[in-house]
């Protein structure tokens, strides 16, 4: 497995990714898929602000991506962000969750911030327990802040300091 930043050439697979994640799971809370415009919005826009969008691959596919974003759009939280890791679910419990965990921690310190961010549906225990395995820590839960697939979801905040 190798851990590098994503191309233009990458979007489908992470397209592909992302509307698996929006139709089949809570772990994304859009209700409509994507299309690919919008994830090569979506990247242009990252690219512009300086931010990762990393790939893992095994051989030429893309098993997995992960991201950052701002955590809130207010200049003093600058020093923290939001994280985002997906995974093809033919790859699960292989370690690429935490590889692409550990290579973001790796850009955000790089980056000087301070904080990273997760936000994780309640019922999603694999994340949850890949991040307490990383060293973040439950800050908090949301309840019946959002809904999808007919029902209400609890939102658990956990949290790193970097630095």
């Amino acid at each position: 497995m190798t851990i590098t930043e994503a191309t233009e050439a990458d979007l489908p697979a992470i397209l592909a990714l992302i509307n698996q994640a929006i139709a089949e799971t809570t772990a994304v809370w859009h209700l409509q898929p994507e299309t690919l415009e919008t994830r090569q919005a979506w990247f242009a826009a990252r690219r512009a602000a300086g931010l990762p969008v990393l790939v893992a691959r095994r051989g030429d596919a893309v098993r997995g991506f992960a991201s950052y974003g701002p955590f809130r759009p207010f200049a003093g939280y600058d020093a923290t962000v939001e994280h985002s890791v997906y995974v093809d679910p033919a790859a699960h419990r292989q370690g690429i969750g935490a590889q692409l965990l550990a290579a973001l921690e790796a850009e955000a310190r790089a980056q000087g911030r301070h904080v990273m961010v997760g936000a994780v549906e309640a019922g999603n225990a694999a994340s949850i327990a890949l991040h307490l395995r990383a060293g973040f820590v439950e800050t908090g839960r949301m309840l019946e802040v959002g809904r999808k697939f007919g029902r209400w979801l609890d939102l658990v905040l956990l949290q790193k300091r970097l630095g």
